[in-house]
Parts: C-alpha cells; structure tokens; sequence
C-alpha cells in the first residue's frame, strides 16, 4: 500500500470557532471538515468548527475530546494507494442528550462568532413528508419541540430557538447550510424551521424569512460505515488505530449557492464551487449516482451480493447501471449535454468499482421511504409526462417492495420511519402481490398520486414482484431491459 501522509497545517489556538455542525457523523468528518481543514491552512480565519450530536452516538463525542479533536481521514483511491490525511478543524464536539449537553451547544450557536450553522442530519432528520415536502407536525419529536420550544429535541427546534435568542440580543442571525444529500436542502430546510417556527410565533416565523439565508448545497463523496474489518485494513495500511478514523474514497465534490450574509470561508481555495444556483448539479447527482446505489441496493442484495464494488464486478448490472443513467436519467437533466451526462456515468461507474471501500448495499438501503421519491419518482415523473419508459426504475421500485418482503419475513429492521407502517402492509397482503403493490402505491407519502392510479405501472409492478420473490435471476430481468432499449 502507498500511502501519502499529510498533516494538519493549522494551528488550532490561534482559530475561533466559526461554524456550528449538527451531525457528527462519518459524512461531516470526511467531507465538510476536510474542506474547513484545507481552508484554514491557506488563509486561516475564525472558522473552526462546533460539531454535536443531538439523539444518538454519545461514545463518539468522547472518543473525540478523548483524542482532543483532532482525527484522521484515509482516502482510498484503490487498494493500493491512498491518502492519509490529520484533521484538526474541529475544535469542539457536544452531545446533546442531556439538559446540560443542549445548553453547551445553544451558547455555542448563540456566540457571536458563529456565522453558520450546518448540517448533516439525514432526509428523517427534517421532518418533512417525502411527497408533500409538509412538516410532519404529528412526529413525537416535533410534538415535544412545539410544547417545548426551549427545551428542543431536533435540529429544527435548536436552530429556533437559538435564532430566538440571537434576535433578543441584538445579534444577527446566522445562514444555515444543509449539507444533507436531498435535492434543494435549503430550501427544505428553510421550509421545515419556518413552518416550526409558525406553530409557536407568525411574526418571528416571518422574521426567519427575512433574514435568515439557507443556501442549497449539493455534497458528494462515497464515505461507508466504519465496520471492524475496516480497522483492521487502515491500521494495516496507515498503522491508525483510532476509533475516530474515518473512510472513504478519494472523490470529493462541493457545490454551493454563494448567499452568506453574515461572511463564510474562502473555500474556492480548497475546490468548493461557489455558484449561483445548485439545483442543476443535484439533480444530476441524486439521479445518477444516488439513483444508481439505490438500484443496487436493493437489486444487488436480492443477487446475494455484499457490496456495491462485489455488484460491480458483474457484467450485466454494470450494464444495467449504464442503462439507467444514460437512457431514463440523462433525458430528465436538459441543464447538460449528452457527452458531460455520459462522462459523469463513466465516472461514476468508475467510483463504484473502488474495491477497497466495501460500501454495504444494506447501508445504502436504509430510509428507503425517504429516499425513493428524490432518487426515482420525481424522475418518473417526468419521464411519463414525457411519455417515455422507464423499465429500470420500476424493477427498482419492485425491488425495493421484494426487499421489505424479505426484511419483515427475517424480522430484520430496515431503519425507516415509516417501517411499522410498511411492514404491517406486507404482513397484510401476503401471499397477495397484486393488493400489496396496490397499497404500497397508495402511500402518497412515498409516491406521487398519479402512480396509484396508473393501471399499467401498477400491472408491470405486480409481474416484475411477482418474478423477483419466485427466484427469478436479477440479472436476466436486467439484461431484459437494457437489451430491450
């Protein structure tokens, strides 16, 4: 294994925190806080970073302050080479499941220095309908929040309350920065606080929309869960033994809407681009690459395989893969031609291959409900209006239906919001396809109205269900399609 080994530039003494994350998770430590890292070291600045965990994950705020904040990242490029990088741009982590551990943070948020506030808090973390894009007010979480206002549970309720307390003391309010993976996450993000905002105060939920900046993002970079064979191949290859270590390939990308009123980093230095609208870029990534991982996922687990490089290795989903990109993504993306849509898809076929990242396809798999409507049904959508077909999404879509199948039968959590729900549905109709694709279809807090009453969707849904639940190879029904095109 060669290894180049690049160390931290910074000088954390002499850096304010600048920057609040809630999230800190493996994605905002191999991504956003790289950027920061890289930042830092050119220009330097007040903009280190407060990162916290709100529910879940308590050992790893330990394990970093036991490490005193400062971690490393291994980018892999493949199993021979990778980048050994010491990250130092996060000089504080919270956690948030106690009284104290809330208030620590809320003082952290209403400091003066602190211009932004991002986050990492996964689609389920928002609270919205994944059809509607409405605030679940019913949501135990936002229930507590609204009775509750300063005692906040969820990021919404943070990010109030500490808006609330920022406008008391005359301070000006910072932008807030999704960096979740979900298309216009800024305005989604703004939509969820706002509505929040507007079950306790009208005039203060008017104040957030005028004064208060969500820029969209678009983020990329392929980061798995850390699993223990995971640390025993980095300290193999690097001789890290951290349990903070994180993972991940050599790839990275970072779009942002440039609306900053209250300042942000110069991070066109580390290769951020700065732009006046997003939206193109992730449409073009949640489509194609996150599209993508999802068909594997659910397709590439039910073929007995593990992960996505294991998935790669075979001809025909490959193929597939290709397909799908090129022939019922590509026409849902007029903003770029046909030859930079079809050097993205190689690039990303390329990223999948990685094998020494052992990206799980059941981690991929989790929050379908949430994932699916951004990832495919909005692009079937279109593609309907358009009246052309999209085979590829619906075997995905019947994959993901064979996957709750499979997952309520093993008793096996899929890690969904709406997993009770979904599973009584297939406890209900088994035995029963043509009933249960029905009212998996009916769920408009999944899928798009015109779906449930479309006969023939509904008809190639129970056929394809049918045939994955009876064995029938997922690469022949594959090859089917992309040879059919």
């Amino acid at each position: 294994m060669k290894v180049q080994d690049i160390k931290s530039q910074i000088d954390v003494s002499k850096h304010d925190i600048g920057i609040v994350h809630i999230g800190l998770g493996a994605f905002h430590r191999a991504h956003q806080a790289v950027y920061v890292e890289q930042t830092l070291a050119v220009h330097g600045g007040d903009w280190m970073i407060a990162s916290a965990n709100i529910r879940s994950n308590y050992s790893l705020v330990e394990q970093m302050h036991a490490a005193q904040h400062c971690y490393h990242v291994v980018e892999y490029a493949d199993t021979s080479h990778a980048t050994l990088r010491e990250i130092k741009a996060i000089k504080n982590t919270f956690f948030c499941g106690s009284d104290e551990g809330r208030e620590a943070l809320l003082a952290q948020m209403n400091a003066p220095a602190t211009k932004i506030v991002t986050l990492t808090i996964t689609e389920k973390g928002y609270y919205l309908s994944p059809s509607t894009g409405e605030l679940l007010l019913d949501a135990p979480e936002i229930q507590h929040d609204m009775a509750s206002p300063s005692q906040p549970k969820t990021a919404l309720g943070l990010i109030l309350e500490s808006l609330k307390q920022r406008r008391a003391k005359g301070l000006a309010a910072f932008t807030v920065l999704s960096c979740d993976n979900m298309p216009h996450n800024g305005a989604r993000a703004k939509g969820a606080v706002v509505a929040l905002a507007k079950t306790q105060d009208d005039e203060f939920a008017q104040w957030i929309e005028g004064n208060v900046a969500f820029p969209n993002s678009m983020v990329d970079r392929i980061v798995p869960a850390v699993s223990e064979q995971d640390l025993a191949m980095i300290k193999a290859d690097t001789g890290i033994t951290e349990p903070t270590v994180v993972k991940c390939e050599q790839f990275s990308q970072w779009v942002i809407e440039d609306n900053f009123p209250a300042g942000r980093p110069q991070w066109e230095s580390a290769g951020v681009q700065m732009v006046a609208d997003v939206s193109s870029y992730e449409m073009m990534k949640l489509r194609m690459l996150n599209g993508s991982h999802s068909l594997l996922a659910y397709l590439g687990s039910i073929a007995g395989l593990k992960t996505v490089a294991d998935a790669m290795q075979d001809k025909k989903i490959r193929a597939f893969l290709e397909h799908y990109m090129m022939q019922e993504v590509a026409p849902t993306l007029p903003s770029f031609d046909l030859a930079e849509l079809s050097t993205y898809c190689q690039l990303l076929l390329a990223r999948f291959e990685n094998d020494s990242l052992q990206h799980q396809l059941k981690q991929i798999a989790m929050d379908g409900s949430q994932k699916l409507p951004q990832r495919w049904l909005s692009g079937l959508t279109e593609l309907q209006a358009k009246t052309l077909a999209a085979p590829g999404i619906e075997l995905g879509i019947a994959g993901w239906m064979a996957f709750l199948c499979n997952a309520e039968q093993n008793q096996q959590s899929i890690n969904d919001p709406l997993e009770g729900v979904l599973f009584e549905l297939v406890k209900r109709y088994r035995g029963d396809s043509v009933s249960l694709v029905a009212s998996l279809l009916q769920r408009n807090d999944i899928f798009p109205a015109a779906l449930a009453t479309n006969e023939a969707v509904l008809s190639r849904l129970v056929h394809l269900l049918d045939d994955l639940l009876a064995g029938v190879k997922v690469q022949s029904l594959m090859e089917k399609i992309y040879q059919q095109a």
